[in-house]
């Protein structure tokens, strides 16, 4: 893809996240998700693309949403997929917690995967530990793997999970082995990519969450050089018979090649509250905002950290 979509990608996250700011612990999720739902409709609808949302945010809790199968872009070319969280951490922003995020990744056309909105058992690691896991595998087993992959004891091992009730046997299972838990209270996104940036101490994702975030993480740390397995959970018949409409098996265990295929990718996020990744939006003394984003392309192996001043007296489209 050109280099130019990459700009554009960021651009889209960018002013996502200052639309949805000002929702900040408003205790308003639904008109936050709207905010930067509306804002990447209607900037990726400018772009000279012809674009499909293969994942889109919002059937699971009703949410506005980025439509699966919706098209947007103004052509002729490229065709490309668009998998989108136009709000990852609604519940963070309303409550005005840290890492909720604006996220998108775009690659050519049938490289994502298409999978519908239900939950997604994962496990995420950075690139020491790429190869070394296996998500068939026991807990322990793979948190003895990634303690070998790094060389570390497994009391040094710090595992992110998800603080959920359907955690808690895993939970006791990762205790069993000493390593150490790092309760995350929604949004998985900032914790798989974590794991590949050694200085926020996060060794492994583990645990069960959103489709949609599993494919833009693993967007992510396919350019980073990381990985990240799932397996889809349907919780009904009816999801379960949606998966095989869409050519998938729901106990098949997808690799970072059913997630992402290739390594011609562009992943973008811009911070909405501060976090341990990306600051939030922040305003200026003189009436402007400021971001912080993350964009990045596997192809090149590019990770650009972006701050961008925003005259919000001039048109943003």
């Amino acid at each position: 893809m050109k280099h130019a979509l990459t700009l554009e990608m960021v651009r889209v996250t960018e002013l996502a996240a200052v639309n949805s700011a000002q929702w900040m612990g408003r205790g308003n999720k639904r008109e936050a998700d709207a905010a930067a739902t509306s804002t990447m409709r209607k900037l990726l609808d400018a772009i000279p693309i012809e674009g499909t949302v293969v994942i889109g945010e919002g059937e699971m809790d009703d949410a506005p949403m980025l439509h699966i199968g919706e098209r947007l872009g103004l052509g002729p070319a490229p065709a490309v997929d668009i998998a989108a969280d136009p709000l990852e951490g609604t519940n963070l922003l309303a409550r005005g917690s840290a890492n909720a995020l604006c996220v998108i990744a775009l690659g050519p056309a049938g490289t994502l995967l298409h999978a519908p909105d239900m939950y997604m058992q994962k496990i995420a690691v950075g690139p020491s530990c790429r190869g070394r896991i296996d998500i068939r595998q026991p807990v322990t087993e793979n948190l003895h793997a990634v303690a070998r992959a790094t060389s570390k004891d497994p009391s040094e091992i710090v595992v992110a999970i998800l603080d959920r009730p359907r955690h808690e046997e895993m939970i006791s299972q990762i205790r069993q082995t000493g390593a150490r838990i790092k309760l995350i209270s929604d949004g998985d996104i900032v914790a798989a990519l974590s794991t590949a940036f050694e200085q926020f101490g996060v060794d492994i994702l583990l645990g069960t969450g959103g489709s949609p975030e599993g494919v833009l993480a693993a967007a992510a740390l396919k350019c980073l050089g990381g990985e990240l397995q799932g397996r889809l959970l349907p919780s009904s018949e009816e999801q379960r018979q949606r998966c095989y409409r869409m050519g998938l098996d729901p106990g098949q265990v997808l690799s970072m090649e059913d997630l992402v295929v290739g390594d011609d990718v562009i992943f973008a996020a811009t911070g909405v509250t501060d976090g341990e990744l990306l600051r939030g939006v922040r305003s200026t003394a003189n009436r402007g905002v400021r971001t912080h984003s993350l964009v990045m392309e596997a192809k090149t192996g590019t990770v650009r950290f972006i701050e961008t001043l925003h005259d919000t007296s001039r048109p943003s489209a």
